[in-house]
């Protein structure tokens, strides 16, 4: 492809294309006479809408599509939320920049509670997560947690047609949406700890395309990518996907890494937390040590069932 044009692969939602235009406009914006276009690309994620993901997952269900792309040069680069992103990429192909993060935290959606604590007894929450699902019904045993599917707008639209007294979403897609309005609380990383990666962008090129790669250093975080490195490594410790339960969350304190990670039962009676420091340039380590940690007090049992053939 000519050097002064560049294309995007991207999924064709609301929330992945305004994603995808943000990239666009800041790569415009930083290189002279560059033009970027946008190609949607439909994932397996999209097409089966109907079961809940962990029944239909398995690594990269919104990315496979987007990186045969990649790897076949029809496009130069694509855009991913950072949590769709497995922990181990294709050969040929990796992680050229990663994005400031965005409010990584959970958002509670309802439009008549004020509160996740506000919530009647046996109250429906819909959410397409396990991870959600398991700490959501570790604090609040008496819900009823749906499996809720679909792109940001129609998870919205679910909510107003009452199908659901509130909803799960990440604060980061309703932020960048202009979605505010419809949050009633953030929830802290201590009472939902979030996906890996959640609230980052993962922006991925060819391993060989070095003019690329250099292009997107204008987009590049390294606070946020020392976060994404320790989360991922923790998840790539846990192996796991969206048929598992596991959340981590990594953020920068006083010059130190921290790191808070999760692994729980799917009904939320069994949950393994734990939380480790490490200095910023051990970031991967921080994050195999504490999925080593977790492993060791119990959490393994819990993986073993949830994998098992």
């Amino acid at each position: 492809m000519a050097s002064n044009q560049l294309t995007i692969g991207s999924r064709g939602s609301k929330l992945a294309l305004f994603q995808a235009n943000w990239v666009k406009a800041q790569l415009e914006a930083a290189h002279a006479g560059l033009q970027v276009v946008i190609e949607i690309i439909k994932t397996s994620g999209d097409v089966f809408l109907d079961a809940p993901l962990s029944q239909i997952g398995g690594k990269g269900l919104f990315t496979k599509e987007i990186e045969d792309a990649l790897l076949d040069d029809r496009i130069d680069l694509a855009v991913h939320s950072l949590k769709d992103l497995p922990t181990v990429l294709p050969a040929g192909l990796s992680l050229a920049a990663v994005s400031c993060r965005e409010d990584a935290r959970d958002a509670f959606v309802s439009n008549e509670h004020s509160s996740l604590g506000a919530l009647p007894k046996g109250a429906r929450v819909g959410t397409s997560s396990l991870r959600r699902q398991s700490q959501l019904l570790r604090l609040r045993s008496d819900l009823e947690v749906a499996n809720l599917r679909g792109n940001l707008d129609t998870r919205i639209r679910k909510l107003d047609e009452e199908q659901y007294d509130a909803i799960l979403l990440a604060c980061a897609g309703l932020d960048r949406l202009g979605y505010q309005h419809r949050i009633a609380e953030r929830l802290s990383v201590q009472q939902l700890c979030p996906a890996v990666g959640q609230g980052a962008l993962g922006i991925e090129t060819r391993e060989t395309d070095q003019e690329t790669r250099g292009q997107l250093q204008c987009l590049h975080h390294p606070p946020t990518h020392s976060a994404v490195i320790a989360e991922r490594a923790f998840l790539r410790r846990l192996g796991g996907g969206c048929q598992v339960p596991i959340a981590g969350h990594a953020w920068i304190e006083e010059s130190r890494l921290e790191m808070l990670g999760v692994v729980a039962s799917t009904d939320g009676q069994k949950l393994f937390r734990d939380q480790a420091s490490a200095p910023i340039e051990q970031a991967a380590e921080l994050g195999t040590q504490l999925a080593e940690r977790l492993l060791a007090s119990g959490a393994r049992e819990i993986l073993k069932a949830l994998t098992a053939p």
